[in-house]
């Protein structure tokens, strides 16, 4: 199938259905179930709201603002700039972006991203489990280093890589790994994180 987002739409949707007691009801409104090729077909429709093909619109309106000139991208068959995964940035490049959303949008006072949005896409949607919550592509969570707690909103790769932006210690954490499809992948980066980084901050 060369045409990913006609394939997409064409899926059942999946819902739910129960016997006997009723569940409780999701908090937002919501049930989650991630699905990459949900986030594939943003790209289309990126594309058709702006005009501008979505590799072309995030050089414009993103990276070339920020400086970050080599990005690679994986497209479909049909040419279409994959925005599911795959995009291979530099740590620096990661560092940069995350960097936007933890200064409200901003990047060395240039307005690269409307506050409003910044605001609405970090703040929970759905809920994940009892620790995890999720916003429009952040995931949302919690990570504890000895008695201290330190809420962040951040990206998660394959491979266990996270850009985490922390905003009580007012911190922007970029962790990138090679374990893909790993088994603890994601675990061991979080080991990373808490044991070493956050201890350090404690001091």
């Amino acid at each position: 199938m060369e045409d990913w987002a006609q394939f997409i739409l064409d899926l059942p949707v999946r819902g739910r259905m129960h016997l006997g007691e009723q569940v409780e009801a999701s908090p937002y409104g919501r049930y989650f179930s991630y699905c990459t090729g949900g986030v594939f077909t943003l790209s289309e429709v990126l594309e058709r709201a702006t005009g501008t093909r979505t590799d072309r619109y995030a050089q414009a309106k993103l990276f070339g603002p920020l400086g970050i000139t080599d990005p690679v991208w994986v497209y479909s068959p049909l040419n279409v700039p994959q925005t599911g995964g795959g995009l291979r940035l530099t740590s620096r490049d990661l560092l940069k972006i995350a960097e936007v959303y933890r200064g409200g949008g901003e990047w060395h006072g240039q307005r690269i991203v409307d506050p409003a949005w910044v605001e609405v896409s970090t703040r929970p949607h759905a809920r994940i489990d009892d620790q995890t919550e999720y916003g429009y592509l952040w995931w949302l969570k919690s990570f504890k280093s000895g008695d201290t707690s330190y809420p962040a909103f951040f990206m998660s790769g394959n491979g266990g890589n996270k850009v985490m932006v922390f905003p009580g210690p007012d911190m922007t954490v970029v962790l990138t790994s090679t374990n893909f499809n790993t088994k603890g992948m994601h675990e061991q980066t979080e080991r990373l994180l808490t044991e070493y980084i956050l201890r350090a901050v404690e001091k």
